[in-house]
């Protein structure tokens, strides 16, 4: 297999979208979230010729609003759902031990023994993490990756989480977690794999409408219309999906989160998980973040109507977090503490389920009335398996001539040479804007403080750096005219 740069920018965006608009590909996937450069990495390591068309930036939709947790399913099966927990667990151990070591860490999380944690939620909890346990030794990743559950005395949790309420304390339970660096740049990692192996992936690209045999797009950067040519075609928009195919019925559910100071909540080691009041299967998590965040979620509520280009939290569902959380402080944090806040739509295939929380995290991938593929619902942590059997299925249906998936061993490129933001908290260098849009396709400040960086969570960090990033980024892209 021909090797190719990694790296994505301006230059290569032109020469490739001329190409694409000449030639006929063996895939065409739509989408540039997580789920879409899985699908394209996937094609493009079973030798097959993949272009990739994202109208607006990489990781621009639901796969920057995550948790940022590549999880092994614990939350499901308190639900039931065993099979999608054993996918789960099963991915998490690839991406922790082969995939993307270099992008995921261990995370302690906390189950506090609080006054107001009742006999059932305390029992269920003990229990879920045991299974969870379970499910991580029968993945087989190994006890240096992921330690097995443990109950830890009052002392101990609020040492790891000192703001927690030490009166009633009678300890807790620690487990242990898969916690992604960041959720933007595991996307962007996997489209930079993809392009290593060939893949075009063109941002500011939108498909405005799909054929069995390739697509009408639009060049969002001129206002250019082209015509895509494949042998088979993916539709991986998430949330946008049945605006490119009709027959789909999408019910957005919204997942909210907060952003915090770290320092607020004594500067925690681990992560804190509390129920629901009355709850066994519904939580909420206090999740220490770089650059001396946490971020507390999430929230699970219908959302229908238009899909919003970015969705914006409610207020009722910030002071839903913030109650939640309260409930096992020492000191409460008040509304003006929350330093920024953040909503994802989870692309939940309806079922006609009272409650989009009961609606099953599995994804569907099947050939539409049209003869493309259609990939939606799943989770970050199990994008490999979606893209697999997006893959297979577009393969099959069309006729191509490629091998079975190669994934499970493939390691995504290492951007270990990426700068890290330097300067202090809420701060970004140089060094990682020249990265971001020499290697990483950054071509706006938007692109760089909110999807190759994360200062674009905290308005006050944003408003800071804003005119300097727009400097930097302006006058790196002149470089390429």
């Amino acid at each position: 297999m021909t090797a190719h740069s990694p790296d994505l920018n301006v230059a290569r965006r032109a020469a490739e979208l001329s190409l694409a608009a000449e030639q006929t590909v063996d895939l065409l996937v739509i989408g540039g979230g997580i789920t879409g450069v899985g699908v394209a990495l996937d094609a493009a390591s079973r030798g097959l010729s993949v272009t990739l068309l994202e109208g607006e930036d990489l990781a621009f939709g639901t796969s920057r609003f995550s948790s940022k947790l590549v999880h092994g399913g614990l939350r499901y099966l308190a639900t039931g759902d065993v099979a999608t927990a054993k996918e789960s667990a099963f991915e998490r151990h690839l991406l922790m031990t082969r995939i993307a070591p270099h992008l995921i860490r261990s995370l302690p999380q906390l189950l506090p023994f609080t006054p107001g944690l009742t006999a059932r939620q305390r029992a269920a909890g003990a229990v879920g993490m045991a299974l969870g346990d379970l499910l991580r030794m029968r993945a087989g990743t190994p006890r240096r990756f992921l330690p097995p559950p443990r109950l830890v005395s009052a002392r101990t949790a609020q040492r790891l989480f000192p703001s927690l309420a030490g009166a009633g304390l009678r300890g807790g339970m620690l487990s242990y977690d898969g916690q992604l660096i960041d959720d933007a740049r595991l996307v962007v990692t996997v489209a930079r794999t993809a392009a290593s192996l060939g893949a075009r992936v063109l941002t500011r690209v939108r498909a405005l409408e799909l054929r069995v045999d390739g697509a009408t797009a639009e060049d969002v950067l001129t206002g250019e219309r082209l015509n895509m040519r494949a042998r088979s075609v993916v539709n991986a928009t998430g949330v946008w999906a049945g605006s490119l195919d009709e027959s789909i019925t999408v019910r957005p559910s919204r997942g909210t989160h907060i952003v915090l100071d770290a320092a607020d909540l004594g500067d925690p080691s681990a992560a804190l998980t509390i129920p629901h009041e009355g709850s066994i299967s519904r939580f909420v998590f206090a999740l220490p973040q770089q650059h001396g965040r946490v971020i507390v979620g999430l929230t699970d509520e219908d959302a229908p109507g238009p899909v919003p280009r970015v969705p914006e939290p409610t207020e009722g569902e910030i002071e839903f977090l913030l109650a939640n959380l309260n409930r096992v402080l020492t000191v409460p944090i008040t509304r003006t503490q929350v330093r920024g806040s953040f909503a994802g739509l989870r692309p939940l295939v309806d079922t006609g389920a009272a409650s989009t929380a009961d609606i099953s995290r599995r994804h569907l991938v099947r050939v539409s009335e049209r003869g493309f593929v259609n990939v939606l619902g799943g989770k970050l942590t199990t994008y490999r398996r979606m893209a697999e059997d997006a893959v297979d299925l577009a393969v099959a249906s069309a006729g191509l001539d490629a091998g079975a998936s190669r994934t499970v061993s493939l390691r995504l490129t290492d951007s270990a040479m990426r700068a890290e933001d330097s300067g202090g908290r809420g701060h970004i260098s140089p060094a990682t804007i020249d990265f971001a849009v020499r290697a990483e396709g950054a071509m706006t400040a938007d692109d760089v403080l909110d999807r190759r960086t994360r200062l674009g969570l905290v308005d006050d960090d944003r408003e800071r750096q804003r005119a300097f990033v727009e400097s930097e980024v302006a006058e790196i892209l002149a470089t390429f005219s």
